[in-house]
C-alpha cells in the first residue's frame, strides 16, 4: 500500500470515527397527552406541556435527542418494560410500589393531590366524601387516595382512563367529587372559570413528587436523564420552563441523591 494509499485510508477512518461521534442517540418518550399542562395534543397535533419541554431541554444540555410517543396511561408501563420506549414521562407520581416496576430519575416536579367537588359541595378532608361518587383516573395516585380511604372495592370509586374524561363525569353532575394532581386541576380551574367546583387539600395528602421513568436496569439512559436535569436546574432553564407554564418560580427541590 502507497504512502498516499495510507493516508487517504486514514483519513477516511477520521472521518467515520467523527460523523459516528456526532451522531447523538435517540431516545423514544412515552407521554400520555391528555394531562394538561403537562402533555397534550396542540390543535395541530403536536404534543407539547410542561413535561415536553423540560424533556427537550434535558435532552439539549446532556447531548441526545428525543421522540415523543402518544402512549395511554393503562399501556405506558407495559411500552417501557417491553422496549417499545425508552423513557416515560407523563406526571407520573414517584411511590414504592412503583419504583418495583421501573428506576426513576431524580424528582423533577413538586405536587400533591387535590380533591375537586360540585358547587354544592363543601368539604374539609377526604373523609367527608364517605357515600359520595368519587371520579379517578385508574392507578394514579387520587386512585390510591380514594382506595385506601373507602376500600378498593368501592363502588362509590368512578374509575376513568385519563384526566380529562374524569373531569367531564365531574362537570355533568356523574359524581360528586374528582381526586387527582394539584398542578393538573388547578391548571383546569384557571382554564374554564366557569366551572364552580370547590377545592380542598387534605391535611393527610402529603407532598409527593413526579419522576421519569425508564426500563429496570437501563442505568445509561437513567444517567443520561439525571445528568441533563441536574445541569437544567443548575442553569435556570428549568425555573423558565416552569414558569412559562406555571406563572411562578418553581419550589425547591430536593438535593440530588446520586
Amino acid at each position: 500500500m502507497s504512502l498516499k494509499t495510507k493516508v487517504l485510508t486514514a483519513a477516511a477512518f477520521a472521518a467515520l470515527l467523527a460523523s459516528t461521534a456526532v451522531q447523538a442517540v435517540t431516545y423514544t418518550v412515552g407521554t400520555g397527552a391528555t394531562y394538561r399542562p403537562f402533555e397534550y395534543e396542540a390543535p395541530n397535533k403536536e404534543i407539547v406541556g410542561f413535561d415536553i419541554d423540560l424533556m427537550k431541554a434535558i435532552a439539549k444540555a446532556q447531548g441526545f435527542d428525543v421522540e415523543f410517543v402518544n402512549t395511554t396511561w393503562s399501556t405506558i408501563f407495559p411500552a417501557l418494560n417491553n422496549g417499545d420506549r425508552d423513557i416515560i414521562m407523563s406526571g407520573i407520581t414517584i411511590t414504592d410500589k412503583r419504583k418495583e416496576a421501573v428506576d426513576f430519575s431524580e424528582p423533577y416536579f413538586l405536587a400533591h393531590q387535590l380533591i375537586l367537588t360540585s358547587s354544592n359541595l363543601q368539604i374539609k378532608s377526604l373523609k367527608d366524601l364517605e357515600g359520595k361518587l368519587i371520579a379517578v383516573v385508574n392507578a394514579s395516585a387520587g386512585d390510591v387516595a380514594a382506595s385506601n380511604a373507602f376500600g378498593k372495592a368501592s363502588t362509590n370509586i368512578r374509575r376513568f382512563d385519563n384526566t380529562p374524561l374524569a373531569l367531564e363525569e365531574l362537570a355533568n353532575g356523574g359524581v360528586d367529587a374528582m381526586i387527582g394532581d394539584v398542578g393538573v386541576l388547578q391548571w383546569y380551574m384557571k382554564q374554564n372559570p366557569d366551572k364552580k367546583f370547590n377545592q380542598c387539600r387534605d391535611p393527610e395528602f402529603q407532598e409527593q413528587y413526579f419522576g421519569i421513568g425508564v426500563r429496570k436496569g437501563n442505568t445509561q439512559v437513567l444517567n443520561d436523564v439525571n445528568a441533563g436535569l441536574k445541569k437544567v436546574i443548575e442553569s435556570g432553564a428549568y425555573n423558565e420552563v416552569y414558569r412559562k407554564w406555571f406563572g411562578s418560580d418553581a419550589p425547591k427541590l430536593p438535593a440530588f441523591t446520586k
